[in-house]
């Protein structure tokens, strides 16, 4: 049985390799897409201030092929919550990172997101569900409003990448040097208002 799931994953392995590899050799039959943040704003409940935020997830190919390969993918999504200052470098009074792993499970050809915080885990029928359902955060607690000063401005910074250090150690070297693992959105920002 040991063996049996030796090879499997070794399978698993080659079949992402040579994804990889033939991508790189012909660029131009796989164009990433790139992560960004289409929107994000933040509405006070309760004393908490909650995100809510679009962004548009386009995987490049070689991601996908890996995805329905078996390899896991973690996109991770930075917020922070910063203090403006005039005369100094802004101050960073929260910090957080949210974490889902997203999968395929060729056995029952669904695809499944594992909120790496939370533990929750949702099953999708179809990648494009399950795609949509990760480029939507709704609802997210993100600070007290307590632990902000009235007098001070502030500002939230939101961004999302896929973690190239979760990938399999053969898989890393070359998704560091190909454009087609490099997906990333650029900082979004907006000011936090009651």
């Amino acid at each position: 049985m040991h063996l049996y799931k030796s090879i499997k994953i070794n399978k698993i392995l080659f079949a992402a390799l040579l994804c990889i590899l033939i991508s790189s050799i012909f660029p131009s039959l796989s164009q990433a897409e790139g992560f960004k943040i289409l929107s994000a704003e933040t509405k006070l409940k309760e004393h908490v201030f909650h995100l809510d935020a679009n962004m548009d997830l386009e995987f490049s190919y070689d991601a996908l092929e890996a995805l329905r390969s078996g390899v896991p993918l973690i996109v991770l999504i930075n917020i922070e919550v910063q203090q403006d200052r005039n005369w100094w470098w802004d101050k960073t009074i929260a910090k957080l990172e949210q974490g889902y792993l997203l999968l395929y499970h060729a056995l029952s050809e669904k695809y499944i997101i594992h909120n790496l915080n939370s533990g929750a885990q949702v099953n999708y029928i179809s990648l494009n569900t399950a795609l949509h359902s990760l480029s939507n955060i709704r609802d997210f607690p993100l600070i007290d409003k307590n632990l902000l000063d009235e007098d001070d401005e502030y500002y939230v910074r939101l961004r999302t990448y896929l973690d190239i250090e979760s990938l399999p150690a053969p898989m890393r070297p070359i998704a560091y040097i190909s454009s087609q693992w490099q997906l990333e959105s650029d900082w979004f920002s907006w000011p936090l208002k009651p």
